[in-house]
Formats: C-alpha cells, sequence, structure tokens
C-alpha cells in the first residue's frame, strides 16, 4: 500500500523497469510554486520553476534575469522604482 500522500492522484505515477526484471511503481515530484513579484505578486517572467536541486545545477545568468531587482521585482514595479528613485 503506497504512503497516505501518494494515493491522491495529484502525484503522476510513472511506471519504471529496474535492473531485476520488476515493474515498478514511481511518483513523479511536484513543481514547486511559480515566482511572484515582492510588490505586486504578478508572476515573474526569466526565473526557471523547479525543485532546489534542479537550479543550483543552473548557471547563474539561467537562474534570474540580469537586472536590478532581478527575481525579485517584476519589470513593471522595478521600471516604477528607478523613476520614483530619479524623481526623489
Amino acid at each position: 500500500m503506497p504512503e497516505l500522500r501518494y494515493r491522491s492522484r495529484s502525484y503522476k505515477r510513472v511506471h519504471k523497469k529496474t535492473p531485476g526484471g520488476q515493474n515498478v511503481l514511481r511518483y513523479k515530484k511536484k513543481k514547486p510554486s511559480k515566482h511572484v513579484c515582492a510588490e505586486c505578486g504578478a508572476i515573474l517572467h526569466g526565473v526557471p520553476r523547479g525543485r532546489s536541486y534542479q537550479i543550483n545545477k543552473l548557471s547563474k545568468t539561467k537562474k534570474r534575469p540580469n537586472r536590478p531587482f532581478g527575481g525579485y521585482l517584476c519589470s513593471k514595479c522595478a521600471r516604477k522604482h528607478f523613476k520614483s528613485e530619479a524623481r526623489s
């Protein structure tokens, strides 16, 4: 019997063949939620969605956009922040 959390259909099921010749059922791990802007809550583009061990394999430039506040603020909020800084 599988563990309680695996009994729901929200986990993808994969049939794998082991080296011993048996067919076993494996459960795919879930993807984490998308990253959101700290100010407005919009989904951030250019930030990959993956588990920490997958993200750690990526280069620094692929982890987040290469601009100030990249991966923290969306482009609209960053632009708004730059304008307010310039005006003050």
